[in-house]
């Protein structure tokens, strides 16, 4: 089922739910680039364990609006939007890659309608204290994060280009796409379904433009707009050792100060290996929260 909701400053957020349309609300913050548009094998999932899966578009992407200059915490009042209009008062959240962050705002900034939420290989916060921001991350990344801090203006440049790359790269080419930032685990993982779905997904999400991937990119190249020593609810911490797209540390840097976190640092997972094998685990533990 598709969604067209107007926020209160006139812009539309294009949203997508499936699994169980009577079930437990989940919303989904997906990674960077990408769109609303939901992975099947997590949809069965959810529709198998009585969960309602809500996807959407952030600003620039897909069919939403764009929303320059944007922050992190700016997603919390789109997602109360989102639940106001889809008549939901009690939400569970989950986010991966460039979605962990966004998932902790709303951690931290809805405790009064998010119950529980779970972040999969997040960023932490960039200039933090305690942690070597770029250690082990692969240079695509580096290169891409230094400009957005450097040169915004160079930034959006290269993101501009680096659309076009991916609208025209089929899923056999994304190991070539992502060499530096797949680790054997992940080289593994991106192959079949997954890697035909990132593809459709992300020409999906860039189709009207770059703002959205470079909107992303900005608001985590600087201050979120929030601490993650405030958040009160329960959160849940997956990150694979085995990660070049975000390193290791940033998870052990979040699992050390996000308030009662539930960590699961684990060896031998990476990135993609997080969306492919364990979604259902996720799932499983907000269910025990709504």
């Amino acid at each position: 089922m598709e969604h067209r909701i107007k926020t209160p400053d006139g812009r539309t957020l294009a949203v997508q739910e499936a699994g169980d349309p009577n079930g437990k609300p989940v919303l989904v913050h997906a990674g960077t680039p990408n769109s609303r548009q939901l992975y099947a094998p997590h949809v069965t999932d959810a529709g198998a364990r009585g969960i309602r899966l809500i996807g959407y578009d952030r600003p620039g992407y897909g069919e939403s609006s764009p929303q320059p200059d944007r922050t992190i915490a700016d997603c919390a009042e789109d997602v109360r939007t989102i639940c106001s209009a889809l008549g939901i008062s009690r939400l569970a959240t989950w986010g991966v890659s460039g979605g962990g962050p966004h998932v902790l705002a709303c951690a931290a900034l809805l405790p009064d309608l998010v119950v529980a939420a779970a972040s999969l290989a997040s960023l932490a916060p960039y200039r933090a204290e305690g942690i070597d921001w770029f250690a082990g991350m692969g240079q695509e990344n580096v290169d891409d994060f230094k400009l957005y801090m450097s040169d915004p203006a160079a930034g959006r440049v290269k993101t501009d280009k680096d659309r076009e790359g991916m609208l025209a790269v089929s899923a056999e080419d994304l190991h070539t796409q992502f060499a530096t930032l797949l680790t054997p685990v992940d080289k593994a993982a991106l192959t079949g379904q997954l890697a035909e779905y990132l593809v459709f997904t992300v020409r999906d999400g860039l189709a009207p433009g770059a703002q959205g991937w470079f909107d992303d990119g900005v608001a985590m190249s600087r201050p979120w707009g929030f601490a993650v020593t405030d958040i009160a609810v329960p959160v849940l911490l997956m990150h694979g050792r085995e990660d070049q797209f975000v390193p290791f540390g940033h998870g052990q840097w979040l699992a050390a100060r996000i308030p009662g976190v539930e960590a699961r640092l684990l060896d031998h997972d990476g990135h993609l290996t997080l969306v492919q094998s364990r979604i259902g685990e996720v799932h499983e533990w907000l269910l025990s929260r709504l």
